[in-house]
């Protein structure tokens, strides 16, 4: 079909240069269907392009075909075609597309899971940067808002800085990519990846890692091996790939894992006391599915990916190497057995300036630069004898760059400064794997397994809730613990529009005189947040839950002095501090962090890769790995691997740690010595936390209108902090046990649950209405005595009784649905038809007995206060103008006060004259003067 196509014979080398790749795709579409084939020319004089073919059915059922081609172009800043594949992980498959955006970059590729989307690019810098010994990369992610249908609650309403998880994760993506980078390449590299889209379900944690090293794969920077990442979950005992948010929630395990098609590069997880089989189990299923992906993007690199910049590649001359070791070599032997770090790194950098003064005064290192004649690169002239392009208006044309020549930068003769110091280091390094292997010992004297001695102790700090300093060879952690309120708690925002704050957390920090150098101090670097978070994770599951133990802790790990493994002694010293912050803890946690020699035979050993516990700086920075564990005797609850070859296998991870787990062991047991010891018991100084629970429907009355109940419950009482939550949970946060106290009665009576008939004696006025008076009956607690309630005599006015602050003796008589009291006086005053003679000689001694009151208990708990007005509307209250008794017309009010001073015993004998009459408020005085015993009982459950 191709070979008859006339179009497709004219489009050849004269109009296409035969150097452009392009490529060739036949389409023939007809209705909805499509074919694709792709072609492959083995002719040099031919070139692939795109052939787009298409069919038109038209009315009476005759069709014509039309043919489109296409060129495209596939280099860079041209636009690439785009590709797509589908990759199985787990029990489901990711999508992985390029070409289509961010076309202009390196490398740029987008990942699909569910609904969850990354973007990632990867960039370098034309000009490469100053030799170092550190690759020149950097990372960032972020995670925005609009992915997941938000926006930042900030004042500026856009993503600000970069939050403490998506540090994780750039620590996350830069880790494992870092190994596979080749020496000698310097061109500054920018790794970007960004969350277009989240679903809740598909974390983008490990898909950003998969990205990432798929954009580096695609990209022109020059690495050995595509890297993929995966997460490993465990629910019940079956282990998932890749589980969703929810799963994870079931999950006693948290592992990512990165690595390439053949060994394993970094991992880092988090379990609940998980045994050292059952952890290799899930890193063999987790490093099966990186091979899977690995396999597929290697597919896609040879289809799609840019050339590698293998020329941009500069490593130091191989004779700089020969003539370093013959001046330095007998020295560094010498001075790699110094035992302290201070010292040895002292005479290391005096022994690499003498190097230096040495190949200088040879004249292998000239001072003087010779400047390198700039060369125009043809491809950068703009040829006039070109016809002139059309641009249509409104376009820019960028293809036409007018650059001019700018000359090089200087270049030495023979050595450079970095060159040397390069070297310098690599043969130190050397030289120290070599003492390790051949000799036996390391820099400090000791074994591979043995483990550094170790000191501790506790309570140093005599104001704070819990102190520890922990001593291991030359590395010091100062550990504090703090203990307080729900305030205290950490608010973590993320993508889910939930709220979400940490009870624990605990914060490293790494000054630079803990090195004895100077450095930058402020804002904590993305190294101290990792490292504080590998340690809060190891120390999480030994803490005991929040009903058990209703506080928010902080420990904040200080590093005094460092020479290696600072994150373990913080979870060493974490430990030891929150004992003596008195926190009930399960078990006690230690951490070691192990080293490695891989390849001894270069030294003279066997072949046989060499374990190193408890690993200082050097053998960390010469070492080809660093993988700190954490945990008990029983298992394991954090760990950490970074390795910095081309990658380790199970059989050297399983070594690892099991020489880990002694190491463990003996850590524990050092620790066990601590002196002195610690308190285990809650420091004077710290807060005391309350919890009771009332009815989730009683919260309401605790808060009160904007929060004003509970405000004023904190001034009036001096505590804290009050904590209601939804559930009827209500937590009392105080400095002393008086204001405590005194916030629990408050609530309790706020909280209680009145019965009708209950009696509140000598209980004050708190305000007065036209409808009647408003009685406290417990602190916070109000209920109203309506004016027809206030006297067995008809009143115009409240005040014609009572006035506020009087104390007078109420009955409750109804509780409404809204759960507001209506008090009455008149119930408890005494039958006003006993001092009238016409009825008593005509009633018996038992409706003279029906005139006492009757004693009640009452439950004492707590409802909200309720506004005066509400109350009244709540109740159904009487007429005040239908009230008047009749019967008080017959009888004085004078006979009823003389009724009551009047004994049992001469009751028969009333006086029948008619004394002066004494007004109600007469009455009402002598009653108010009247304390009565209060018999309010205890308050039921609320």
């Amino acid at each position: 079909m191709l070979a008859s196509c006339p179009l497709y014979h004219g489009l050849s080398s004269p109009q296409f240069p035969a150097s452009t790749k392009y490529k060739l795709l036949l389409c023939s579409c007809a209705s909805s269907s499509a074919r694709s084939l792709q072609i492959h020319s083995k002719n040099p004089h031919f070139f692939p392009l795109h052939l787009l073919s298409s069919r038109k059915r038209r009315k009476g059922g005759n069709s014509s075909g039309r043919l489109w081609i296409a060129a495209c172009l596939d280099s860079r800043g041209g636009g690439a075609a785009p590709y797509s594949v589908k990759i199985p992980v787990g029990n489901r498959h990711i999508l992985i597309e390029t070409g289509h955006i961010g076309r202009q970059a390196s490398g740029a590729v987008t990942l699909t899971d569910g609904e969850t989307i990354i973007y990632t690019t990867v960039s370098l810098d034309d000009i490469p940067s100053e030799p170092s010994d550190f690759f020149p990369l950097s990372v960032n992610y972020q995670e925005r808002f609009s992915a997941a249908g938000r926006t930042s609650g900030g004042f500026f309403k856009r993503e600000g800085r970069t939050k403490d998880h998506e540090v994780l994760i750039c620590r996350l993506i830069d880790r494992p990519l870092r190994p596979t980078m080749v020496k000698g390449f310097y061109h500054e590299t920018q790794i970007l990846s960004w969350v277009l889209s989240y679903d809740g379900l598909h974390p983008p944690d490990s898909l950003a890692v998969t990205a990432a090293g798929i954009a580096v794969a695609l990209s022109e920077v020059p690495n050995s091996e595509p890297v993929a990442g995966v997460r490993v979950g465990l629910i019940g005992d079956r282990f998932i790939v890749n589980p969703t948010t929810k799963e994870m929630e079931k999950s006693k395990l948290d592992l990512l894992l990165a690595g390439t098609e053949t060994a394993i590069l970094m991992i880092e997880g988090y379990c609940d006391f998980l045994t050292e089989e059952r952890l290799l189990n899930a890193v063999q299923i987790g490093q099966d599915a990186v091979c899977t992906i690995c396999r597929e993007v290697a597919a896609l690199v040879k289809l799609c990916g840019k050339p590698k910049m293998l020329d941009a590649i500069k490593l130091p001359p191989p004779e700089l190497y020969k003539h370093v070791e013959d001046i330095a070599g007998q020295e560094l032997v010498e001075v790699l057995q110094i035992k302290n770090k201070i010292p040895r790194r002292k005479a290391l950098s005096y022994l690499e300036n003498k190097v230096l003064s040495i190949l200088t005064e040879r004249g292998y290192i000239s001072k003087i630069d010779a400047i390198v004649s700039t060369e125009l690169t043809p491809d950068l002239i703009e040829d006039e004898e070109e016809d002139e392009e059309v641009v249509v208006d409104g376009e820019v044309d960028e293809g036409d760059v007018h650059i001019k020549p700018v000359s090089r930068k200087s270049i030495p003769l023979l050595f450079t400064e970095v060159d040397v110091k390069l070297v310098f280091k690599e043969v130190t390094s050397k030289f120290l794997r070599r003492r390790i292997v051949e000799g036996g010992k390391r820099s400090d004297g000791r074994a591979p397994c043995e483990v550094r001695p170790i000191n501790s102790s506790c309570g140093l700090l005599p104001r704070v809730h819990g102190s520890a300093l922990f001593t291991r060879g030359e590395t010091q952690s100062l550990a504090v613990a703090t203990l307080g309120d729900k305030q205290m708690a950490q608010k973590i925002d993320n993508l889910v529009d939930v709220e979400e704050f940490k009870r624990f957390y605990l914060q490293y920090s790494f000054p630079p005189s803990c090195v004895g150098e100077v450095g930058r101090v402020g804002a904590p670097s993305r190294r101290e947040i990792g490292h504080g978070v590998l340690a809060e994770r190891a120390l999480e599951p030994i803490l005991p839950s929040e009903d058990d133990f209703p506080y928010t802790i902080r420990v904040e790990s200080t590093i005094t002095e460092s020479n290696g493994s600072s994150s373990m002694a913080s979870v060493c010293g974490g430990c030891l501090a929150l004992q003596d912050a008195g926190v009930p803890l399960k078990s006690s946690i230690a951490g070691i962090a192990m080293g490695m020699v891989l390849d001894t035979k270069e030294f003279g050993g066997d072949g046989t890769p060499l374990i190193l516990s408890d690993i200082t700086g050097s053998e960390d920075a010469s070492g080809d790995m660093d993988f700190k564990v954490a945990g008990n005797n029983d298992g394991i609850t954090a760990f950490q691997l970074d390795i910095k070859v081309g990658g380790i296998t199970l059989p050297i991870m399983e070594w690892a740690l099991l020489q880990a787990r002694d190491g463990r062991k003996h850590i524990l047991a050092e620790m066990s010595k601590c002196c002195p010891p610690p308190s285990k018991s809650l420091s004077k100084y710290a807060p005391i936390i309350h919890v009771m629970k009332v009815k989730p429907e009683k919260i309401n009355l605790i808060i009160g209108s904007g929060g004003k109940k509970v405000k004023s419950i904190i001034e009036e009482t001096g505590v804290e902090a009050i904590d209601a939550q939804d559930d009827g949970t209500v937590k009392i946060t105080a400095k002393d046990l008086s204001s405590l106290e005194k916030s629990k009665a408050i609530i309790s009576n706020l909280t209680m649950v009145p019965t009708v008939g209950d009696i509140y004696r000598n209980r004050e006025i708190k305000s007065i209405a036209p409808y009647g008076a408003f009685v406290e009956v417990a602190p916070g607690r109000e209920g109203l005595c309506h004016i027809s309630e206030l006297s067995a005599s008809w009143l115009g006015k409240a005040e014609d009784a009572v006035k506020v602050g009087d104390r007078v003796d109420v009955k409750l008589i109804e509780v409404n649905e809204k759960g507001q009291l209506r008090l009455s006086r008149r119930a408890l005053l005494p039958d006003p038809d006993k001092g009238n003679p016409l009825k008593e000689t005509t009633s018996s001694q038992k409706s003279v007995d029906k005139g006492k009151p009757k004693k009640a208990a009452t439950v004492v708990k707590d409802t909200l206060p309720v506004e005066n007005a509400e109350l009244a509307k709540g109740i159904k209250l009487p007429n005040p103008g239908k009230s008047k008794p009749v019967e008080n017309k017959l009888v004085s009010e004078d006979k009823f006060v003389k009724k009551i001073v009047v004994s049992d015993k001469d009751g028969a004998h009333i006086d029948k004259g008619r004394p002066k009459k004494s007004s109600s408020k007469q009455v009402v005085n002598l009653a108010s003067k009247t304390d009565g015993a209060v018999i309010n009982g205890e308050a039921n459950g609320g």
